[in-house]
């Protein structure tokens, strides 16, 4: 397939990150007229393993580049962009609880330079990919709606909140068309493995104990990532502008029953699990509701999650050696020497 295929331009930024490597691979796979451009500076959680397959494909271009560079994303946004996914973000709540100068900086400052080189290309629609993690914590009852008040407990959080009233603020003041959807717990492929199934399931294929925080009775709602990015491309598609669409696998767990789940499929024993002082701030529960994508849009989420977890812990049992070069940083070097990518 040539690129004279593809009539429209679709910049995903973050993508070579977890969901945006998998939202590319699912565009290049199933959105036979969208070119893309990948917008990614590689940073830690940012791999170009994620990518491989699709290095070569007519229908996709790598930029490394940084998204709070104005010159670059207006080069980028100025060759034809007619629809802007900012997956691009720092992630980790450790992490920010650590330093939240990069959250602050990419997220939110990021965000803006991508605002506004959107709004002077004129670019059809801009989506903001954001979390459930801006509304808070819930109590053991209740989920979270599009009009639940937000309310960030982390630096991460805040800072994406700060991101996403900053594209409600453009879409408001400059009539520009924006959607923001705030998805639950993502799983699958390609998932760096900091978060808490990759880093379980690596630990234990390494037969390395698992740190379960506090105990282990936090609840979120997890969903499958290709369940995810498919409810992006009905957004896309379907989504009324100046819009927010809750996107949940309604599957509420245990962080304590995923980790059991991860011991029976691996036919590990409860040995292996390690309590854990609990992080500051830590949330006790997230909950989407996410009726208001599925009855305006028609979008349900399909994979079962025993078979999606199966599914997942078996490709991290094929590909051992995408995440032990994360591990050992090996990944890092070894794009460098191909790519002269510098780290």
């Amino acid at each position: 397939m040539s690129n004279k295929t593809a009539s429209k331009k679709l910049l995903v930024t973050g993508g070579a990150g977890f969901i945006g490597s998998n939202f590319i691979h699912l565009t290049l796979a199933e959105e036979a007229d969208w070119e893309v451009v990948c917008l990614d500076n590689l940073t830690y959680a940012g791999n170009l393993a994620n990518l491989q397959e699709c290095l070569d494909h007519p229908r996709f271009r790598f930029v490394k580049g940084d998204i709070g560079d104005p010159p670059k994303v207006q080069e980028i946004l100025k060759g034809g962009i007619k629809v802007v996914v900012n997956f691009a973000a720092e992630s980790h709540v450790d992490r920010s609880i650590l330093g939240c100068q990069e959250f602050i900086r990419t997220n939110v400052q990021g965000t803006q330079v991508l605002l506004d080189g959107a709004r002077e290309s004129q670019v059809e629609l801009f989506l903001q990919i954001s979390t459930d993690e801006v509304y808070g914590s819930l109590g053991p009852e209740g989920k979270f709606t599009e009009q639940t008040p937000l309310a960030p407990n982390s630096p991460y959080s805040a800072s994406k909140t700060a991101a996403d009233l900053l594209v409600r603020a453009y879409h408001h003041t400059y009539q520009m068309p924006v959607i923001i959807t705030r998805c639950s717990n993502n799983y699958g492929p390609y998932q760096f493995p900091e978060k808490l199934i990759p880093l379980f399931v690596t630990n234990l294929l390494a037969d390395k104990k698992v740190p379960v925080y506090g105990d282990g009775l936090n609840v979120r709602d997890w969903i499958h990532v290709i369940d995810h990015c498919r409810a992006v491309w009905t957004v896309i598609e379907k989504g009324q502008a100046g819009q927010v669409y809750n996107i949940g696998g309604n599957n509420e767990r245990t962080n304590l029953e995923i980790t059991k789940m991860l011991l029976e499929i691996l036919g590990k024993d409860e040995s292996m699990l390690e309590y854990v002082t609990d992080r500051p701030g830590h949330d006790r529960r997230y909950a989407i509701d996410a009726s208001k994508i599925e009855t305006e849009l028609g979008w349900r989420p399909q994979m079962d999650f025993m078979e999606g977890l199966r599914q997942t812990v078996q490709w991290y049992i094929n590909n051992q050696s995408w995440w032990q070069a994360i591990k050992t940083g090996a990944y890092l070097k070894y794009y460098e020497q191909q790519y002269g990518i510098k780290f």
